[in-house]
């Protein structure tokens, strides 16, 4: 924290302890599932410092800008807008991404996709489809550059994003506007894609905030992953495709796969242990 803001008592306001006790109190009052870690992120950006400059600073008085600053954020945060929105960032793997509501904001449980791409062989071309703030695609061109990697998705807004955190990052992926493959052909596709049924109740978060075109497929949420999966058994150049998933409906793409010729057909489980990838090999 600026120590000559600090020499200005005048304009002082609640020590930094005292601002995220508040805070934190706050946000359990909203309903926010997280009220500590949200109320030391937003503090910390409205100070400019990191968690662990609060902690080292909690008895210091903050200045009434500052105050004034964090006050804005945690109202924000009171109404459920999430924090990435909040801050405008989320870190995914080794990369900090640039999100707004324009892009569905990245889920550590989305690495998986990332896992199975960094198996492909040498050289190897990839699709990420669906890519939203380019975050598998990234990902993948940052821990694998002998890949060649393309992002699409349907919304020029997300394409948008995702170009623009591609530039900001120094790595060479394509994005570009596409109905699922639109007739690409690569090795590998992976995909993302909207899974959850229409009409299905979400949190604040979600249902307030993120792009419903990205969240939403049909009754049983599978609209679009039966098309791509259609798509890949009409391209038998694509070796391996790589979905995200509900856990519930782990089962019936598995199925979906093998009727499409998919014969190598696995399931693979987050970090909490639930069905969240369904990968197929011809």
């Amino acid at each position: 924290m600026d120590d000559a803001a600090m020499e200005a008592p005048a304009t002082a306001g609640p020590a930094v302890g005292e601002l995220l006790a508040r805070g934190r109190a706050r946000l359990e009052a909203a309903g926010c599932d997280t009220p500590r870690l949200d109320a030391e992120l937003l503090l910390g950006e409205a100070l400019g410092v990191s968690r662990a400059r609060l902690v080292l600073d909690r008895d210091e008085n903050v200045p009434s800008a500052d105050v004034e600053r964090f006050e804005r954020l945690l109202l924000r945060r009171e109404a459920r807008e999430p924090v990435a929105y909040i801050l405008g960032r989320r870190d995914f793997r080794r990369l900090t991404l640039n999100v707004d509501r324009r892009v569905l904001i990245p889920r550590p449980e989305t690495e998986l996709l990332v896992e199975v791409g960094l198996e492909l062989p040498a050289a190897a071309s990839v699709i990420d489809v669906a890519t939203g703030s380019g975050a598998v695609a990234l990902a993948l061109k940052d821990e694998r550059p002998d890949l060649s990697v393309r992002g699409t998705d349907l919304s020029p807004d997300a394409i948008e994003v995702a170009r623009a955190n591609g530039a900001r990052l120094g790595l060479e992926v394509e994005f570009a506007v596409a109905d699922l493959l639109d007739g690409a052909v690569a090795d590998a596709v992976l995909a993302n894609l909207p899974y959850v049924p229409s009409g299905e109740p979400l949190e604040p978060e979600i249902a307030l905030y993120e792009p419903a075109r990205a969240l939403f497929a049909g009754a049983g949420g599978l609209d679009l992953v039966r098309r791509l999966v259609g798509e890949v058994a009409g391209s038998p150049g694509v070796a391996l495709l790589g979905l995200e998933v509900d856990p519930r409906q782990a089962s019936e793409v598995v199925a979906l796969m093998r009727d499409a010729g998919l014969e190598e057909v696995e399931v693979r489980r987050d970090l909490a242990g639930s069905e969240r990838a369904v990968v197929g090999r011809r």
